[in-house]
């Protein structure tokens, strides 16, 4: 299985540095993972370090992120940032006080303002859930109303707030009726896992541990 070609490398720690997202780019260029996804604060310094080596790996960041709770012009404004930096993907993150409150009208215009944002700027969007905090009912309610946005993938969780089970993986491919590709972001630091992953049908990984899944070792915490 060409696994790299799955993984989106991740470092969205409070505490990275400059020298750590350096780091995980030319890691993501030696292994030819998907993306590299990145706070907002170094999108453009990102972008410069790609272009100085002509990489065509995509850069990701995210938004809204980890809470999703900030207001949706906010986020609107976080995107077009974004893109302006040189961003080529922008993960969001729904308002899970909106859904909790059953406010889905409000679901509905957060989750398309959005996704029409990042189409304006011409960027790939992925919206991210958090599906460990979210019953049945909310995730097919949630997916009638991403099927109607059509962002590129859907991202089950942004790896905060518990991770993907593969129960979840076959819930939300049956909800968004193989529409939309589903990322599986979260605790996943063994190989076998991320294959499992793939088999039961995500197109990416979220993961922090893209280096270790190449190589598969053991995961130290």
């Amino acid at each position: 299985m060409d696994l790299a070609r799955y993984i989106d490398h991740t470092l969205l720690r409070v505490d990275c540095s400059e020298a750590d997202i350096r780091k995980l780019c030319q890691e993501a260029m030696e292994h030819g993972f998907a993306t590299v996804c990145i706070p907002p604060f170094f999108v453009a310094l990102v972008r410069q370090l790609l272009e100085q080596h002509s990489s065509k790996l995509r850069l990701a960041t995210v938004v809204g992120f980890p809470l999703g709770y900030s207001c949706t012009p906010s986020k609107v404004e976080e995107i077009k940032k974004a893109a302006d930096d040189g961003a080529d993907e922008i993960d969001a993150v729904i308002n899970l006080c909106a859904v909790k409150s059953s406010q889905w009208s409000f679901v509905e215009n957060d989750i398309d303002s959005m996704c029409t944002a990042a189409r304006l700027r011409g960027k790939k969007i992925q919206i991210a859930l958090e599906a460990a905090l979210l019953s049945e009912e909310e995730i097919r309610r949630l997916a009638k109303i991403l099927l109607a946005s059509k962002p590129d993938f859907v991202k089950a969780s942004t790896g905060f707030n518990g991770s993907p089970t593969l129960e979840t993986v076959y819930l939300l491919k049956e909800s968004l009726e193989n529409q939309i590709p589903i990322n599986a972001a979260g605790d996943i630091h063994i190989r076998q896992e991320a294959e499992a992953f793939i088999k039961a049908g995500v197109q990416r990984i979220s993961t922090s541990s893209g280096v270790l899944l190449m190589k598969g070792e053991p995961y130290a915490n």
